[in-house]
């Protein structure tokens, strides 16, 4: 199993308008920020429905965003 590798173009973070190490880099810290955030918000959500929602949809609309958008290459 080979590691994965994110490829988002048409941005204009760097003169080639292709983002390789961003994505990728976003697309691991994703992965281990769902797997805490899943559980605990499946959790939190058989109590309060919002809040589990929001801790469950984090790793997409904070981790992900956040760590892409850092790395310009």
């Amino acid at each position: 199993m080979g590691v994965p590798v994110c490829v988002e173009c048409g941005t204009r973070s760097n003169p080639c308008r292709c983002k390789v190490v961003g994505p990728t880099v976003g697309f691991l810290a994703f992965v281990a920020a769902a797997a805490v955030e899943w559980p605990v918000g499946a959790l939190v959500y058989m109590f309060k429905h919002i809040k589990g929602r929001r801790i469950m949809a984090h790793p997409a609309n904070v981790v992900y965003p956040s760590v892409t958008n850092a790395i310009p290459i």
